[in-house]
């Protein structure tokens, strides 16, 4: 098997599958050829046009890879045409005399803005309108903004990818559990009626208060001594793990004939272009290696690699050029969660779990729903996919609903431009509303209808740096003010990240997506220690002790297209001055809520439920969210002594993804 077809099975087959489809694999081998790219690359094509597509009609068959190389096609001839034009453009504007469109005005159109122009209905103005591209469609105030279900999305149309794009009320296969973590448990089944009293526990193990710093007022001199520290936090980390005298350690940049340790940053050679094994430098601090930087020749070692990752790496710099790695060390991971047994016994009790019950009931487990933004499509208002999960929670009476954002997006195509009108609702004075009034209804009135319904809920809304009420515009981010835009007293508004308990689970949020990134930036030198793409990103996060690991970030001109004018994502606005905000700080997370651009996926590593629901809805249709039935700790009779007792959530926790 040749490495090309070994590289596509890595990375397009779906586990449990270990090789694609004949058929699909050899389409792919074709586009490959065709446009001269690598596995890679074409990955990357691949996930900018399942976003582009935005529907369930992007599974990898037959079917959709004949489609997908269509557009590629499709692409390069545009851009064909595109410089074409542009360069007979430019042979007629060098020997062409100037002429004006409109009578009577000068050649030159030197007294523009001084005589005034008559325009035309007609000839060159309607040519001109043909080549325009078409304005985003105004929302129809008449349908109102009350209701999911009155008629505000766009009927069905064909986009000009030729994809059809649905209205919500009209989505394929709603409520179809797509994949399934532990599923030998049973499912929660919800009460008769909602609890009278709330059965979990909300703590902030993350000090919300440091969050509210001054963004975009970094000095260079505190960037440089954070990232310093944290080198010589994982120095001391590793030294002290691998049992290593000081004098083990050295510069890799000095010149020595033998054998040390060295402890730094990956970084590139290059600020342009992606990480690769050619040009991976070893980044040091002031106190152990001068901050220079040193190539690392890694030809003869299997690991991965990414910009930001600090690693321990043995070796020897005999010519004093580079430093030739021969091993790079484990980096040693952070403790377990765990409670007091008489913690334990409280959580369960709260549950109705009682010690001498033999067998927990499903209605006993706690019901915890996780979504992700964006809430709506890309050509509405009308958050129809948050009245659905918001339905949904209702009805299952759930213990707990996380919203990570963003809920109101700079990026949604209506929002971005302004070209929107304001909901029919009394509340409003159309002369005098604001964003906060359009938040209000949009996003508030279901959240007020889902806590009169169901009292008992705890509802926890994580912001993100796209968020339009969020007045802190870097990464890491302080809550929103949530009484102040509407929402209800069980909406508790966090951090971004966040690290938060629910009863006695610990639970690490961060609505950055950071898989998606280090996706792009990684790079596998030899054979991977894991295979499986979404086991091993979420790893990198384990071992470096970090919610954001990467640095820099990837320029947010190489982020997947927004449906806005400019088309340019956000991406992630990094205030280094504060990047220990995103540290953990006390143990291992028991649960990782990861949003990403990546298929959604529920996955144990490390002994770390990591979750991605994927986004509630796509810019073209609707998405998906997570659904969680965690059943309590039974504690057994070797435990019963023990003082701290592990939590173990991934044995007792079944995680459904399922369409909304």
């Amino acid at each position: 098997m040749n490495t090309v077809t070994e590289e596509l099975n890595n990375i397009f087959a779906i586990p449990p599958a270990e090789e694609l489809p004949l058929d699909v694999l050899g389409e792919l081998q074709s586009i490959c050829r065709l446009h001269s790219i690598s596995a890679q690359e074409l990955s990357y094509k691949w996930e900018s046009y399942t976003m582009k597509m935005g529907t369930e009609q992007t599974n990898l068959d037959l079917t959709t890879v004949r489609a997908f190389k269509k557009d590629l096609q499709e692409i390069v001839e545009r851009e064909a045409r595109s410089k074409s034009h542009m360069r007979s453009a430019d042979r007629r504007g060098a020997f062409a005399t100037p002429r004006n469109a409109t009578k009577g005005g000068d050649v030159f159109g030197m007294l523009d803005g001084i005589t005034p122009v008559q325009r035309s209905s007609s000839g060159s103005n309607k040519r001109k309108a043909t080549f325009e591209t078409p304005s985003v469609t105004k929302s129809n105030k008449a349908n109102g903004m009350s209701s999911p279900s009155d008629g505000r999305s766009l009927p069905v149309r064909t986009d000009p990818a030729g994809q059809q794009s649905v209205t919500f009320a009209e989505r394929r296969n709603p409520g179809q559990i797509i994949e399934t973590l532990n599923g030998h448990l049973d499912a929660h089944e919800p009460p008769i009626a909602p609890h009278p009293e709330p059965r979990v526990k909300l703590t902030a193990n993350t000090d919300l208060k440091k969050f509210r710093y001054r963004p975009m007022a970094m000095h260079l001199s505190e960037a440089s001594e954070v990232l310093d520290d944290r080198i010589d936090e994982f120095q001391a980390l590793v030294q002290d793990y691998h049992k290593l005298e000081d004098s083990m350690f050295g510069n890799a940049a000095a010149q020595a004939t033998e054998e040390i340790i060295a402890v730094g940053r990956i970084a590139s050679d290059t600020p342009e272009g992606k990480l690769n094994s050619a040009s991976i430098v070893l980044e040091m601090s002031r106190r152990s290696g001068a901050g220079l930087r040193v190539p690392l020749k890694v030809e003869s070692i299997s690991s991965e690699f990414f910009p930001g990752q600090i690693v321990a790496v043995r070796g020897i710099n005999a010519s004093g050029n580079s430093f030739a790695v021969s091993e790079v060390l484990e980096i040693p991971l952070m403790g377990a969660a765990a409670s007091t047994r008489s913690n334990i016994e409280m959580f369960n009790e709260s549950l109705g779990a009682m010690e001498e019950e033999s067998s927990i009931a499903p209605t006993q487990a706690m019901n915890i729903i996780i979504a992700s933004g964006p809430y709506t499509a890309d050509d509405n208002l009308a958050f129809e996919p948050l009245h659905a999960l918001c339905q949904k929670a209702e009805e299952t009476c759930a213990d707990m609903l996380i919203l990570i954002g963003p809920l109101f997006d700079t990026e949604h195509p209506l929002l971005a431009s302004g070209d929107f009108d304001l909901p029919d609702d009394p509340s409003i004075e159309p002369d005098r509303a604001t964003l906060a009034d359009a938040f209000r209804i949009m996003v508030g009135k279901p959240l007020q209808a889902l806590a009169q319904a169901v009292p008992s809920i705890t509802i926890v809304c994580v912001p993100s740096t796209r968020e339009l009420m969020s007045k802190h515009v870097s990464w890491p981010q302080e809550n929103i003010q949530g009484r102040k835009n509407g929402l209800p007293k069980q909406v508790k508004m966090v951090s971004n990240p966040v690290v938060i308990s629910i009863n006695e689970i610990l639970v690490g949020i961060s609505a950055q997506d950071i898989l998606y990134e280090l996706r792009r930036e990684e790079v596998v030198v030899g054979k991977p220690k894991e295979n499986n793409l979404l086991a091993r990103l979420p790893k990198h996060l384990i071992q470096q002790r970090h919610f954001f690991p990467l640095y820099p970030p990837v320029d947010r001109s190489l982020l997947p297209k927004t449906g806005t004018e400019e088309g340019i994502a956000t991406g992630t606005p990094l205030d280094v001055s504060y990047l220990k905000l995103g540290e953990w700080l006390e143990a291992r997370p028991d649960m990782l809520i990861l949003p990403s651009a990546l298929p959604q996926f529920a996955k144990v590593v490390e002994g770390v439920l990591i979750v991605n629901p994927g986004p509630l809805s796509k810019r073209k249709g609707a998405g998906t969210y997570a659904q969680l039935t965690v059943y309590p700790r039974k504690l057994i009779d070797e435990e019963r002594g023990l003082d701290m007792v592990g939590h173990n959530l991934f044995e007792r926790a079944r995680v459904d993804v399922i369409r909304v």
